[in-house]
């Protein structure tokens, strides 16, 4: 038994996990789930009914420990409909597409750019979008409806209090204005802003276990619960233990389903002129402070790149062979085009090509790490990042992938920090600011390969294509 002991709970798009934490940092134990979504009425929608099951038994599995408190981290772009007796209905998938006349409809309604820091983005993934889609779906059951962000349902799944909290509707909503730190002019109009939950900062208390399920999982019903956060915020939170992040020019490349850089700017940042096309954003810390973003579907397009191969890229028993296969990928010229993901990334609109294919699945493998590391390049660009550049997440053990992003950014530091838990480990900090991640930032050496030349035959062949 462990004296003083914090859950965190990560309800991401692709996988769900909760670990076990002491107040010190030292993550004891930690238990994943992998999500799929639901079909209902022909519409794709998160499994919500799935992932409360089988959280009240991992945290049941976790009764034997003395547990104080509990936060809650989940994915953007979600958003919960609850009624008295609970969730009106399961809350949409972001990657389900609506309507076309509706999205334009919707699109046509949205605030500038300027004013939100949300660009326009596919299906659900401005949830505005799935409000007023749903506002017309179920609109009895909308016009009397609470709505809670993804992280914020489950603080009231876990107490029966429900509270809104600023990084999740912040995050490319259209329901944020980030500089004023107010809801959008849409979400005043639509009458969503007064159908939030009652906004709090994420490290708020919202109560204590409810006696359900205190009863259910055995924990006490002392146990505090906090608002929450967004995943890539909690990211964020985690880098800036670090010294070398926290007080200096940095940004932080999260890596996931979605590969988010997020800038911690030295000096004030004109948000208002980054590209809203090429999928710039500005997210909102934890501290309600704006953040210049930019992203791709990093995680996902890898995925997809392999195809049947069994073996991950960042897998680490194959990072020599994967390494050694750079020369031959620069040799024959396998290079991949984005992009895999229509309507995202810095370019959102080319179409992908996969030029001379290698036949080795090492080779391959290793052509879809210059990949991501060349969108990286991109993305990073184009919010201005300089100076400090730490890659976290499940991506950053793929050494093809930071070792090609150190080569193209030879002007900054690139730095991996040796943890696989990241966005828990920034939760746990909203509990406790003061620590300090566990190990250092381990500075990312470039490839021995000249990328000069293959960098620019991929900027010309990417150029030509938009």
């Amino acid at each position: 038994m462990t004296k003083g002991a914090i859950i965190v709970i990560d309800l991401g798009k692709t996988l769900s996990k909760v670990s076990l934490w002491t107040k010190g940092g030292r993550m004891l134990d930690r238990v994943v789930r992998p999500n799929a979504p639901i079909v209902d009425d022909g519409i794709k929608r998160l499994d919500l009914a799935g992932v409360g099951v089988w959280l009240i038994e991992t945290l049941a599995g976790f009764a034997g420990h003395p547990i104080e408190a509990i936060v809650p981290v989940g994915h953007g772009a979600g958003v919960v409909a609850l009624s008295e007796a609970g969730p009106a209905f399961a809350p949409l998938d972001y990657e389900q597409a609506l309507p076309a006349d509706l999205l334009a409809s919707y699109r046509s309604a949205r605030d500038p750019f300027a004013l939100t820091g949300s660009p326009a983005l596919p299906d659900g993934l401005n949830f505005g979008a799935q409000l007023y889609w749903l506002d017309r779906l179920y609109p009895e059951a909308m016009a009397g409806a609470t709505l809670l962000p993804w992280a914020q349902y489950w603080a009231w799944f876990l107490t029966g209090r429900a509270v809104s909290e600023v990084t999740s509707l912040g995050c490319h909503s259209d329901l944020w204005c980030p500089a004023e730190g107010r809801f959008s002019p849409l979400a005043e109009r639509e009458g969503w802003a007064r159908r939030f939950a009652p906004l709090v900062a994420a490290g708020d208390v919202v109560g204590t276990l409810s006696t359900p399920v205190a009863a259910q999982t055995g924990l006490a019903p002392t146990v505090r619960v906090l608002a929450g956060l967004h995943d890539s915020n909690a990211a964020l939170l985690a880098a800036r233990g670090f010294t070398e992040i926290a007080r200096n020019e940095a940004t932080v490349l999260s890596t996931g389903t979605w590969f988010i850089a997020m800038r911690l700017a030295a000096g004030p940042v004109d948000t208002a002129a980054l590209p809203e096309a090429r999928d710039c954003l500005v997210n909102v810390d934890a501290y309600g402070q704006p953040v210049p973003s930019a992203r791709f579907m990093g995680g996902r397009e890898i995925e997809t790149l392999i195809e049947i191969d069994t073996r991950r890229v960042d897998i680490k028993p194959d990072q020599p062979a994967l390494l050694a296969a750079v020369d031959e990928v620069l040799a024959c010229g396998a290079m991949i085009l984005p992009t895999l993901a229509p309507g995202c990334g810095p370019w959102p609109d080319s179409a992908f090509q996969f030029i001379n294919r290698p036949d080795d699945w090492f080779q391959r493998r290793a052509a879809a790490c210059l990949y991501a590391a060349l969108l990286a390049d991109g993305a990073l660009d184009l919010i201005g990042s300089r100076e400090r550049i730490l890659v976290e997440g499940r991506f950053a053990e793929a050494e093809v992938f930071v070792r090609a992003l150190a080569s193209l950014r030879p002007d900054c530091a690139v730095f991996t920090a040796n943890a696989h838990n990241d966005v828990s480990f920034g939760a746990l900090r909203l509990i406790d600011p003061a620590l300090t991640p566990q190990g250092e930032l381990i500075r990312v050496e470039p490839l021995p390969q000249d990328l000069s030349l293959y960098r620019s035959r991929w900027t010309a062949l990417t150029g030509a294509q938009a």
